[in-house]
């Protein structure tokens, strides 16, 4: 099943809902505004004449809650500085966010308002605002289009889980060690040429939408090519190892296990570099590698934050499998509460076990 059909952030302002759940993703997305900052002047130009008269900006994979707005309102304002600073006229945005049909676009369309409101307050310009439903493994916008594109914390996510997987029944995470050591290439390079399709993809596609010259900033869960640990581990793997473990206890069915399929990987920063150039329509600016929890305070998180945090994101996925049961999510969030907890700290399980980084990049499109 695609992607599209089943994957959301969970909704509300509940413990589990992602809005209270996205501290990490918000983190980034502060990091993100420097990249955003630095991407305008070569987009805006220095005189009245280079300025387009109206600019589209999109957010793809926008989600819901607190950050959803995050990074339009940051490009917002890095135009209205810009112009302000070169004595241009403010140009007509139309501004757009994007993610899967299910997302929780009520809570996205409060905020919409409220932006729309807060910045027409500021100055004369048009701002128009719209939600966009669907996959930014397809096509959104009409050619030439947009001027900005923005998406944090989403490319990881692929378009489907591997098919020849599937097909030939190698789990994504076999209970059997001896099984799982064995196939570890096998899923590893499934996923990878997923990941190649589906990156090709959304570039060829946002090529076509972006007008020449026009910018994306990305951010997305990727590892350290130069690590031997992070070479052979996804970022599934935490959620395997708690749901191995529930099979094992029979809180699961270890057949539903062995085919279930999470639809996410995390590249190499080498694979994300071929990639663009092989495809070829935009040149890098920078790109950028930092560990999730860089800059966070040791004492506003905790075990729980984490498990939380990671069953906003998974349980849509983990549900439509398995079946809706409160009962089996919380065994899964204190399961990963457990695993988290560490005489040595939250940080040295993760950096042995789980080891990814953020990747973020800066991008113009060049053909």
């Amino acid at each position: 099943m695609e992607t599209k059909q089943v994957l959301h952030m969970n909704p509300g302002q509940s413990e589990t809902s992602y809005a209270r759940n996205s501290t990490v993703q918000k983190t980034e997305q502060d990091r993100m505004k420097t990249m955003i900052n630095e991407a305008i002047p070569g987009l805006c130009g220095v005189t009245s004449t280079s300025l387009p008269k109206s600019m589209a900006i999109a957010d793809l994979g926008c989600s819901s809650g607190p950050n959803a707005l995050t990074l339009i309102s940051a490009t917002i304002d890095a135009i209205y500085r810009h112009c302000a600073q070169h004595s241009q006229q403010l140009p007509e945005m139309c501004v757009y966010l994007n993610d899967l049909p299910d997302n929780d676009f009520n809570s996205v369309a409060k905020s919409l308002a409220t932006l729309k409101h807060s910045h027409q307050e500021q100055a004369d310009p048009v701002v128009i605002t719209a939600m966009i439903p669907g996959s930014f493994y397809e096509r959104l916008f009409p050619c030439g289009s947009l001027h900005f594109v923005c998406s944090s914390n989403s490319l990881h996510w692929l378009s489907k889980a591997p098919e020849d997987l599937k097909e030939r029944r190698i789990p994504m995470y076999d209970m059997d060690e001896h099984l799982r050591q064995s196939r570890s290439m096998i899923v590893a390079d499934a996923y990878a040429r997923q990941f190649r399709k589906d990156f090709t993809q959304f570039l060829t596609l946002r090529a076509k939408e972006l007008v020449t010259g026009g910018c994306m900033v990305l951010s997305l869960f990727g590892r350290f090519s130069d690590n031997n640990i992070t070479k052979s581990n996804q970022a599934w793997k935490v959620v395997s190892v708690a749901l191995s473990d529930m099979a094992s206890r029979g809180i699961i069915d270890k057949e539903k296990l062995d085919s279930f399929y999470i639809p996410i990987y995390t590249p190499l920063e080498n694979e994300v570099n071929e990639i663009i150039e092989e495809e070829g329509s935009f040149k890098i600016n920078k790109m950028l590698m930092r560990h999730p929890f860089h800059g966070i305070d040791d004492s506003l998180v905790s075990p729980k934050m984490i498990a939380l945090a990671l069953r906003a994101v998974f349980e849509s996925t983990i549900v439509l499998h398995f079946g809706p049961s409160e009962e089996i999510m919380d065994e899964f969030t204190r399961i990963l509460e457990r695993n988290f907890s560490s005489k040595s700290g939250w940080r040295a399980v993760l950096d042995a076990e789980y080891p990814v980084v953020l990747l973020s990049l800066s991008l113009t499109r060049v053909i």
